[in-house]
């Protein structure tokens, strides 16, 4: 019975394939036509236009031949790129045309319809589709139900339909391999067989294994804002992901992949996960990280970055302060200080010109100050700027009438002249209309610079104001509340001040720094922005994400992350979720929990989760392994030994494993130890980094989100990993492992291992 099911499949496949591949010829055909038109258009440009110059009507004709030989091209480029982009859609189909398959009836409907749901959507007529896009509103069906009675979400409304089949099918080369019927979303088979596959050094589409809770996420069109909080290897980003790809498919036309913004944990990931949306047909969404979009921000600033953000050692006094400049209450003591500029206190610079004082600062308060109470900082400054400007061309006009002007317009060569004329006719009344003409612009050119420091804010100083507003927030909150004294407050704003003079900035300083400035110019953030995706938000603060909303404020926000694993935040990450809420609306909030682990085995999923103390709920998904391993040397080269020893296993199970070490300096010294052995490893350094195939050597703080066949902790002894905020971080490099995990910790193991149950890992035999 199985094997007739797969033969009719098959034959139902071959058909499909044989459709498709006359679709590629046509397609193949439209791109060699529109290649030869583009060629032929543009060979013939010179015989088919006649240059005219002689008169105006000469000119139009010319003018209109040339327009519409423009036109005639950009209509081919168009079918052209067109048929590229079918036909490199059709050429994945051709491979892997589909993978489910549904019969349903509708009420009212005479017969049962079956329906194929693939990668992208395929008609051989105008109303007979032989796939359905995954992201159509009819699939949800696979995604949201079991059999029986189903409603779906349409364009016009809900729709009720009967589920009497459903089918996954796993196609490879155009045969099919596997057949499954289920009652589920999407059955355990078919998701193990996936799941068993190794890891690549990118990041693959998965949509075949989407499940229930996961569509609800891709699907979400009504939350401003859908905070999703996933175990480690849940599926959080790849649901993202076809996220972004199905706004992109559902709003077709009205949105494009420069107005959805991620913001990813580090440049390594944004590197992994980069052929996703384009292995579902789709351009990149716009990726940076919080690091990247500060310096882009401040280009002449020197913006913290992860790895000094991790290795600082953090003082109690600062850690609290830290606290303090990462909170709400800090953002709004920011917008506080921002409405008491419109009343007092912005400072000002002088509007210099060859290092004298054109325009000096007490005058330009007096103007900025002069107008009403209405006046908010943008429209204050706006009409500054207008007032600043008259005062520039009152000088000018005085200036046009010294002597050295008269002087320099009599010493013009001809060059000089020509220059100045430029396209202007010389056409003057007189002698006195020429010599103001040129009397100006040489005065203009004088004043230029003076006129640039007034359109481009020059006047205003944001490390002053910066300083200023430090200095009055014990004013503005109560520093008592926070268990920072006022001596420690103005300690650590001299550290800052001292900082930002040599052009450096924290990472926590740069929300505050930007925000201030924002405020001081007016600016309302990018209002073309309509989606924003943040990642790994447990290492955000709230200033972080309030600043956000702030900067795009037309924008909806998905935000996902696990609350386990915050590394820079730490035990803040759990305050999250409260803050959040007085930042969006309760009723277009939506929170999703994902709590199955998909990415790592039961052993791996049952070690990891019980290296936490009150953490978020994680469920294992049934996936068989080998238990975690641990060894404990006596010194370093004895780690090494057992580091070389795991490798030679894991080579075997032809696994790629990445070595994860807590700091970049430890990640150092182990590599050219390995190196020194002829182990062939690749140490990755920086964010900026490509993603290596093979053995990488990967400091902990740059792992995040990444998922590797098998992992070595290396050292996770007593001295790295002692205190209880270490606890998530230790958690978050045990979790990147897929199917080996291993555990290496020279002297005494960390006591936050002690909590795991000795039944759940085994020790190597040559451990000491």
């Amino acid at each position: 019975m199985a094997k007739s099911i797969k033969a009719s499949e098959q034959q139902h496949l071959d058909y499909v394939v044989d459709k498709i591949r006359i679709e590629e010829t046509k397609q193949s055909e439209t791109i060699e036509r529109s290649e030869n038109d583009q060629a032929d258009i543009k060979q013939n440009f010179y015989n088919d236009v006649n240059i005219k110059t002689d008169s105006y009507e000469g000119m139009m004709e010319t003018g209109l031949s040339v327009r519409q030989q423009q036109q005639m091209l950009d209509e081919r480029q168009n079918s052209w790129q067109h048929a590229t982009k079918q036909l490199s859609t059709l050429k994945k189909l051709e491979k892997n045309a589909y993978f489910a398959r549904l019969d349903f009836h509708e009420a009212g409907e005479p017969a049962t319809e079956t329906i194929y749901i693939g990668l992208s959507s395929f008609s051989d007529s105008p109303d007979h589709f032989l796939i359905y896009d995954w992201r159509a509103p009819i699939s949800s069906i696979y995604y949201d139900g079991g059999l029986g009675h189903v409603t779906y979400q349409t364009p016009d409304g809900l729709q009720s339909v009967d589920v009497q089949l459903k089918r996954q099918l796993m196609i490879e080369d155009g045969t099919i391999v596997t057949v499954y019927d289920t009652d589920e979303a999407v059955g355990d088979s078919m998701l193990l067989e996936v799941l068993d596959e190794k890891s690549d050094v990118k990041m693959k589409s998965i949509v075949t294994t989407i499940q229930k809770e996961q569509n609800t996420i891709i699907r979400d069109t009504s939350s401003d804002l859908l905070f999703v909080q996933g175990a480690a290897g849940s599926g959080k980003t790849s649901s993202v992901l076809q996220r972004v790809a199905y706004l992109l498919y559902r709003y077709r036309g009205n949105l494009n992949a420069g107005q959805v913004i991620l913001f990813s944990p580090n440049q390594l990931f944004n590197d992994y996960i980069n052929q996703v949306l384009p292995e579902l047909g789709e351009q990149n969404m716009v990726q940076m990280t919080y690091f990247q979009y500060a310096s882009y921000r401040l280009p002449h600033m020197q913006v913290e970055t992860l790895q000094q953000r991790f290795e600082t050692e953090n003082t109690p006094t600062m850690a609290k302060i830290t606290k303090l400049e990462g909170s709400l209450a800090f953002f709004n003591a920011v917008t506080t200080y921002g409405r008491h500029l419109e009343s007092a206190d912005m400072r000002f610079r002088n509007i210099m010109l060859n290092k004298e004082v054109l325009i000096p600062r007490d005058k330009i308060k007096e103007i900025y100050y002069s107008f009403n109470e209405n006046y908010h900082l943008g429209n204050r400054l706006s009409a500054t700027k207008e007032e600043l400007i008259k005062i520039l061309n009152r000088k000018v006009a005085a200036e046009m009438r010294t002597k050295w002007v008269e002087e320099a317009v009599q010493d013009l060569s001809k060059e000089e002249l020509n220059d100045m004329y430029g396209n202007q006719p010389r056409e003057f009344k007189n002698g006195d209309e020429e010599f103001r003409f040129l009397a100006r612009k040489i005065v203009m050119q004088r004043l230029g610079t003076a006129r640039t420091q007034i359109v481009r804010n020059r006047f205003l100083s944001i490390n002053m104001q910066y300083a200023h507003f430090l200095h009055e927030v014990p004013a503005i909150l109560d520093l008592d509340k926070y268990g920072i004294s006022k001596d420690d407050w103005e300690q650590a704003v001299e550290a800052k001040l001292a900082a930002i003079k040599e052009r450096h900035i924290s990472l926590t300083t740069v929300s505050a720094y930007m925000y201030l400035h924002d405020l001081m110019t007016g600016k309302k953030g990018q209002r073309d922005i309509r989606f924003v995706f943040l990642d790994e938000i447990q290492d955000y603060n709230a200033f972080q994400l309030a600043f956000l909303k702030f900067s795009f404020p037309n924008a909806r926000f998905t935000m996902l992350g696990d609350l386990n694993q915050a590394i820079f935040t730490k035990e803040n990450s759990h305050t999250l979720i409260g803050e959040l809420e007085t930042l969006f609306d309760p009723e277009k909030t939506r929170v999703v929990q994902l709590t199955k682990s998909y990415r790592s085995t039961q052993q791996i999923t049952d070690f990891t989760k019980e290296i936490l103390v009150n953490g978020e709920a994680v469920t294992a998904f049934d996936r068989q392994g080998d238990l975690p391993n641990m060894a404990v040397t006596d010194n370093f080269e004895q780690a090494v030994d057992q580091v070389v020893k795991q490798l030679a296993t894991n080579n075997s199970d032809h696994d790629t494993t990445a070595i994860i070490g807590k700091t970049l300096a430890e990640s150092e010294q182990l590599t050219e130890a390995l190196q020194a052995r002829g182990i062939h490893v690749t140490l990755i350094r920086t964010e900026n980094q490509r993603l290596a195939p093979g053995l990488i050597v990967v400091p902990s703080f740059l792992a995040k989100g990444l998922e590797f066949d098998a992992v070595i902790v290396w050292n996770a002894n007593a001295d790295n990993y002692q205190r209880e905020d270490e606890r998530q971080l230790l958690y978050t490099i045990c979790s990147r492992a897929m199917h080996e995990l291993t555990v290496i910790a020279i002297g005494q193991l960390s006591p936050l291992l002690t909590r795991v149950k000795p039944e759940l890992y085994t020790i190597n035999e040559t451990t000491v």
